[in-house]
This record gives structure tokens, C-alpha cells and sequence, in this order.
């Protein structure tokens, strides 16, 4: 693969998180400055690689969970550069968003309730279902904003992520994931295979357990670079604040 159908496959899952439509060659060329008919021969070339794909005839292209997870890749691999070249004791990121998730969790006091805090957090600021494991129980709020997805209009894939939830907390007690970020695409996921979701999941040490687990459950169009931050962030900070009680 070359730089620039890396650039025009990153571009079209970003522009496909943004506005849930399939992405069309116009669109990419205003972005790089170059004619449709140059874009449309890279994204030809970038479908027979099997990272996009054309949901209908006609219509721009949409990434393949092949395509999320060369991109989810590179994401981690700045995620970890970012973390092994910052100090110990300061966040991942100090924008405003993730000052204002730090704060929330600081000011709680009882660990259960700070763990609770980030999950609803996580959902307010991805719009994603967030969970979390609180020693043998798990965590889940923000059913309604996953389900006003347009992904999920279809009963069948709805069922699905009920599969997948059904089973999510003896799966994270058997794996035990072990990188600080795990992502888990579409046909990756352990059950609900079919149900179109991605689940970001960071460990994190607490009171608890050494491997405590928060995360959210969202449609594999999303924001990744921006959701897999914030939860590495939370899980983080979750760890600061309780590790120490």
C-alpha cells in the first residue's frame, strides 16, 4: 500500500464516522487537492485490497473492518509512543475534554462511585454504551444513545449486541485482555460477530483488581483517534485516583 492510499483510506473512515454516509471520490479530491478520476483509481485499487467497500452501485465507499484495523493499528501505535514519551504522573491528553472527565473522577470519593462517574462520562462525550467492571459486577449505561445509531435500525444487529453484551463479562474475566488499549472490530468481537459494533475496552488497576476493565460499546463508524483517547484516559485516571485507597 502505498502513503497516499493509506491517506485516502484513513480520510474515508474519518469522513465516514462524521457523516454516516458512503464517502464519493469528489469529496476526496477537494481534500487532496487532485481530480475524481485519480481518487477513484486509488480506491479501486484500495476495494481489491479489501479495505473499502461499495455498499450500493453508485454510491461512495464505506471502510471494511479490514479497513478499521490498519487505521485502529496506526492509532495504537501513537497512543503507546505518546504514553512512553510522557511523565509519569500527567495525562495522556490535556485538552478540555479529558480535564473535564479528570475532574468528574476526582471528585469522587468512594471508588464504585468514581468507576460509575467515568462510564457515564464515556457515554455523554462518545454517545456509545459505556461499561465497566466494579469487582464482580459490571457497569453498563447509554442503551439509548447506542440504539439511535443509525446502524441499528435492524432488529437482527440489535440482537446481536445483545449477544455480545449478554456475554461480555465472563468473556472479560476468561481473556483477560492484556494491552493497556484493546479494540475489538466488527467481526473480531468475541460473540455478536454480525452485530456491527467495536468495543474499546482500557484495563486499569483498582481497589477491585489489578485488571478492572471500562470501555464503551459503539458502531464500528466512529471516532476512533478521539473515543480509544478518552478511554485510555479514564482508565488511567481511574487508576490514580483508586489504585492508592
Amino acid at each position: 500500500m502505498t502513503e497516499r492510499q493509506k491517506q485516502i483510506l484513513y480520510a474515508i473512515i474519518e469522513e465516514y464516522a462524521e457523516l454516516a454516509t458512503p464517502v464519493g471520490s469528489v469529496t476526496l479530491a477537494k481534500l487532496f487537492d487532485c481530480s475524481s478520476a485519480t481518487i477513484r483509481a486509488e480506491m479501486v485499487k484500495l476495494e481489491q485490497m479489501g479495505y473499502i467497500m461499495q455498499p450500493h452501485t453508485s454510491a461512495g465507499r464505506i471502510p471494511t473492518d479490514a479497513g478499521y484495523r490498519l487505521y485502529v493499528n496506526s492509532l495504537q501505535e501513537n497512543l503507546d509512543h505518546t504514553e512512553k514519551n510522557t511523565e509519569e504522573s500527567e495525562p495522556v491528553s490535556s485538552d478540555r475534554t479529558t480535564k473535564a472527565l479528570a475532574t468528574r473522577i476526582q471528585a469522587q470519593t468512594r471508588a464504585d462511585y468514581a468507576i460509575r462517574t467515568a462510564v457515564d462520562s464515556l457515554v455523554e462525550l462518545t454517545g456509545n454504551l459505556g461499561l465497566a467492571t466494579i469487582g464482580d459486577q459490571l457497569y453498563i449505561s447509554g442503551f439509548g444513545g447506542l440504539f439511535a445509531q443509525p446502524e441499528f435500525i435492524q432488529n437482527a444487529q440489535v440482537q446481536a449486541v445483545g449477544q455480545l453484551l449478554d456475554n461480555i463479562k465472563p468473556w472479560l474475566q476468561e481473556v483477560q485482555p492484556n494491552e493497556a488499549i484493546n479494540v475489538y472490530i466488527g467481526s473480531e468481537n468475541p460473540v455478536g460477530k454480525a452485530s456491527n459494533v467495536s468495543l474499546i475496552v482500557s484495563r486499569f488497576r483498582s481497589p477491585y483488581s489489578d485488571r478492572s476493565y471500562i470501555g464503551v460499546l459503539g458502531p464500528t463508524r466512529q471516532s476512533y483517534k478521539r473515543v480509544m483517547s478518552l478511554v485510555r484516559h479514564a482508565g488511567l485516571m481511574l487508576e490514580e485516583v483508586l489504585y492508592d485507597e
